[in-house]
C-alpha cells in the first residue's frame, strides 16, 4: 500500500505528525479518524527504491523481533514496545507499516491480527509464530526465536550470494574476453591468416568458424540464453507440474543440487524447530514448512509425510516412509521424539546442516576459480594456436626454400 505523511490535529488541538500506509488518502482520513485525530494535510511518500529505500528488509525484521523480545521482556506493553519502534525506525515504509499495525490494535485486533494485515511484510510463518506466541503466554520467547531463525537465515542467503556472486562476475568477464576476441580480433587476424595463401590447419578453419557465428549470429548466441531464462521462470510461475520437476532436478545438479539440499533441509530443520518450540501444532508447522523450504519436491515429501502423520505413523516413522528426507534426519526426528525435545534435535540437524553449506560453498569457491581460468587460458591457447600455427607453417617453407 501507498505510504503518506501526515500531520493531523488531536482532540486538544494539538499538531501531531506521522507516516502511515492507507490505499489512498480516503482510506488514510479512515485510519486517523479511528486514531481521534483530524488530519491537516498529507503527502505521498515516493520511494526511493535505486538506492535501496522504500523497501522492508530481513534486517529491519530482525531489528523488529529484537527490539519486541527486549521490550516485553521489561514488563513493557505491546502497545509502548510498538510505538517505541516506530518513533525511532529509519526506514519510512516500515515506519508506516507499524502505525498501521498500532492502528489495527486500537481498533480491537490482536497483534497476531494486525501483522496478518501485511503479508508483504510478515509471511505465514511469523504471524502464526506470533499468534501462537499470544495464545501460549510466552510471545517475547517467540520473537527470541524468531530472531534466530532470521539471522539463521540471513546467513546462509548471505553465503549462497558470496557463492553465486563471484564465480557469475567471473564467468561474465570470461565471456567479454571470448566475446571480443571471436567479433574484433580473430576476424583481423583471419585477413592475416588468408594473406599467407597456404593450407589452414583445421584447429584454425574451427576458430575462424566459429568468429564468423559470433559475428553473423551474435543476437542467436547472446539472446537465445536470455530467452530460455525467460521461458523457464514463466514455465516456472505458471505450470506446477513443470516446477516440481524443476526443482527435483535441481537438487541432482553436481556439486551445486548438494548445496541447493543443504540449504533446503537446514531450513526445514530450522523452522520445524521454530514452530514446534513455539508451540505450533505438529500438521500446522510443516504446512509452514513447506512455505519456507523453497523447494516444491521437497514440499511435496513433507506433503507425504503429513499424510503419513494423519494415517497413525510416529513424525520420524512417516519422514522414514518418504524415501526421500536423509538418514540424518530420520534419526534425529526419532532421537527428538524418544527424549521429547524434539526441537532441541532439529537445531542440532540445523546447524549440521548450516556448517555443511559453508564448507561446501567455501570448497565450490576454491574450485571454481581456477576452473575458470584454465577454460579462459585453453581458448587464449586455441587463439593463439591456430593464428600462429599458420604462421610457423609459412615461415618453415620459406626457409626451406
Amino acid at each position: 500500500m501507498p505510504l503518506y505523511d501526515y500531520k493531523a490535529m488531536d482532540p486538544n488541538g494539538r499538531l501531531v505528525t506521522g507516516t502511515l500506509d492507507a490505499r489512498n488518502e480516503e482510506d488514510l482520513l479512515m485510519r486517523l479518524q479511528g486514531m481521534a485525530l483530524e488530519l491537516v494535510r498529507s503527502r505521498e511518500i515516493k520511494p526511493n527504491r535505486f538506492f535501496g529505500r522504500g523497501r522492508i528488509t530481513r534486517r529491519d525484521l530482525i531489528n523488529f523481533s529484537i527490539h519486541m523480545e527486549q521490550l516485553l521482556r521489561a514488563g513493557i506493553s505491546v502497545m509502548e514496545g510498538l510505538e517505541d519502534i516506530r518513533n525511532s525506525t529509519s526506514n519510512p515504509m516500515f515506519r508506516g507499516v507499524i502505525a498501521a499495525i498500532i492502528a489495527d490494535i486500537e481498533g480491537g485486533k490482536t497483534l497476531s491480527g494486525a501483522l496478518e494485515q501485511h503479508p508483504e511484510t510478515f509471511d505465514k510463518v511469523y504471524v502464526s509464530l506470533v499468534k501462537a506466541g499470544e495464545e501460549s503466554g510466552r510471545l517475547a520467547e517467540v520473537f527470541r526465536n524468531i530472531t534466530e531463525a532470521l539471522k539463521w537465515q540471513d546467513e546462509i542467503v548471505s553465503q549462497t550470494v558470496r557463492a553465486i556472486l563471484y564465480p557469475s562476475f567471473v564467468m561474465v568477464v570470461v565471456a567479454g574476453v571470448v566475446s571480443f576476441m571471436m567479433i574484433y580480433l580473430v576476424p583481423q587476424l583471419v585477413r592475416f591468416i588468408t594473406s599467407l595463401e597456404q593450407e589452414i590447419p583445421l584447429h584454425t578453419r574451427a576458430l575462424i568458424a566459429t568468429s564468423e557465428a559470433f559475428v553473423h549470429y551474435w543476437y542467436l548466441i547472446f539472446g537465445l540464453p536470455l530467452l530460455l531464462v525467460v521461458a523457464y521462470r514463466v514455465a516456472y510461475a505458471r505450470s506446477p507440474a513443470f516446477q516440481l520437476s524443476a526443482d527435483r532436478y535441481k537438487l541432482r545438479v553436481p556439486v551445486l543440487g548438494a548445496i541447493l539440499e543443504k540449504i533446503a533441509l537446514g531450513r526445514f530443520a530450522n523452522y520445524f524447530a521454530l514452530t514446534y518450540s513455539s508451540g505450533v501444532g505438529i500438521m500446522e508447522g510443516l504446512g509452514l514448512c513447506q512455505d519456507v523450504v523453497n523447494n516444491a519436491w521437497m514440499a511435496k515429501g513433507i506433503e507425504d509425510a503429513k499424510r503419513y502423520l494423519t494415517e497413525g505413523d510416529t513424525i520420524s516413522s512417516a519422514f522414514d516412509k518418504v524415501g526421500f528426507f536423509p538418514v540424518l534426519i530420520v534419526r534425529m526426528l526419532r532421537v527428538g521424539e524418544s527424549t521429547g525435545a524434539l526441537d532441541e534435535a532439529l537445531r542440532n540437524v540445523a546447524y549440521f546442516y548450516e556448517r555443511e553449506v559453508r564448507e561446501s560453498i567455501e570448497r565450490m569457491q576454491s574450485l571454481i576459480e581456477p576452473a575458470l581460468t584454465v577454460v579462459l587460458g585453453a581458448i587464449l591457447g586455441w587463439v593463439m594456436l591456430s593464428v600462429l600455427s599458420p604462421v610457423y607453417d609459412s615461415i618453415s617453407k620459406i626457409m626451406v626454400g
